[in-house]
């Protein structure tokens, strides 16, 4: 095998190997975020997670010698990543505290898609009829989990799709963001946006706040650690490999979210779900492999 070949494609499957376990641990922070929200109101939540995080990315920011602030982080892009990262949070974390994990899961998967799509219609990106076959396929996957106009449809499921073009919106703004500004900022500043997540819905709803018990501080706790893991983990992934190599394995996060859902809180499937996870599914590899064809041939 040539060298340089041979080093691509290990540096792929490591790569590859962190991305899963980047998915993996961001569903384990899903289900124990669910568990917390059993006893404890959404809002406080999210303010207790997203203190635990953001004095983690401080304390690794001080002992990288980082500034904790620059400029760069009230710029444009920042401050609408800021308001994205903001309306994901929230409405993620109340989609999975209210419905199902698997199926928040599965709609949240939907996200690389509306971010092609966003980037065309936004930024100009040149995306042909190919790829918006598939984003018309991945979006009508969405449509049959949630099943509108049918007794199966719940009103809730809004909220995952919410938080998932949240997230396709704070992924946008990152690529505008300054290069000036380090994941470990982005870090922080994403965690202190989910505090701000957290007040703003507490002050909505008025719910007073409880002392956590021994069961529920050890989630919150364990998903502070797992989000933070998570966050390294992935990174890692994208600066290992080829972003068209490690890019497909996000779709494990799917996988792993069903399966905590049907293990841990004892979930069923439905044929209408297994219909649009395999749309969503193969509409974004296809986006992916038809976006690295495009690219090649430029």
């Amino acid at each position: 095998m040539i060298p340089h070949i041979a080093k691509d494609s290990r540096a792929n499957l490591l790569g590859s190997i962190w991305m899963v376990a980047a998915m993996a641990i961001f569903a384990i922070e899903d289900a124990l975020l669910k568990a917390a929200a059993q006893s404890l109101p959404v809002g406080q939540v999210l303010i207790l997670f997203g203190i635990g995080g953001a004095l983690v990315f401080a304390a690794v920011a001080r002992f990288t010698n980082q500034p904790l602030f620059i400029s760069d982080v009230i710029s444009k892009p920042m401050r609408i990543r800021v308001v994205f990262e903001i309306t994901g949070r929230l409405f993620y974390v109340l989609a999975i505290s209210m419905i199902p994990l698997s199926a928040a899961t599965v709609i949240l998967q939907a996200t690389p898609i509306v971010v092609v799509a966003a980037a065309a219609l936004i930024f100009g990106e040149k995306v042909g009829w190919r790829r918006w076959t598939a984003i018309v396929m991945g979006l009508a996957g969405v449509v049959i989990i949630i099943q509108p106009g049918t007794e199966s449809f719940s009103v809730l499921s809004i909220l995952a799709i919410i938080g998932m073009i949240g997230f396709a919106g704070r992924d946008l703004a990152s690529r505008m963001a300054p290069a000036s500004l380090s994941t470990v900022l982005l870090g922080l500043y994403g965690f202190l946006s989910v505090i701000v997540a957290g007040a703003l819905f507490s002050i909505w709803q008025g719910a007073a706040f409880r002392m956590p018990d021994i069961e529920t501080s050890a989630c919150l706790a364990l998903a502070v650690l797992a989000g933070v893991a998570a966050y390294s983990s992935l990174m890692k992934a994208m600066r290992s490999g080829e972003v068209s190599a490690v890019t497909p394995f996000r779709y494990t996060r799917m996988l792993f979210g069903i399966g905590l859902g049907v293990l841990v809180f004892g979930e069923t499937l439905s044929v209408a779900m297994l219909t649009g996870s395999a749309l969503i599914v193969v509409s974004g590899l296809f986006i992916l492999w038809r976006g690295r064809a495009v690219r090649a041939q430029d």
